[in-house]
């Protein structure tokens, strides 16, 4: 039996930054400096949050603030203890810790 694990999904806009670099590349950067299992980050073609923003892309393909997801994997005790870090680094946006279960 593998032992548990969380996801972490971290839901941000593609224009977010963090000391000028764009958010979603500074938290998997931070993470790894953190010794976390594993990251993805990927981007939304639609979506909206609590502000009710539709984010989508506009005519010729032309991003209007696309939303990102960035999926964290690792035991739960790691997680939490990053957790802290990673949300003081977000303005707006919504983090999830999930039960997971990771399949050989």
């Amino acid at each position: 039996m593998n032992p548990p694990v969380k996801l972490l999904l971290i839901f941000v806009d593609e224009t977010d930054t963090w000391q000028q670099i764009p958010l979603y590349e500074a938290i998997v950067r931070r993470l790894r400096q953190l010794d976390i299992a594993g990251a993805t980050v990927q981007t939304g073609i639609m979506g909206f949050g609590s502000h009710m923003k539709v984010h989508h892309k506009r005519l010729f393909g032309i991003t209007d603030d696309r939303p990102v997801a960035i999926s964290v994997v690792d035991n739960e005790s790691k997680l939490r203890q990053v957790i802290p870090e990673i949300r003081g680094m977000i303005r707006e946006g919504l983090v999830v810790l999930l039960d997971a279960e990771v399949i050989p």
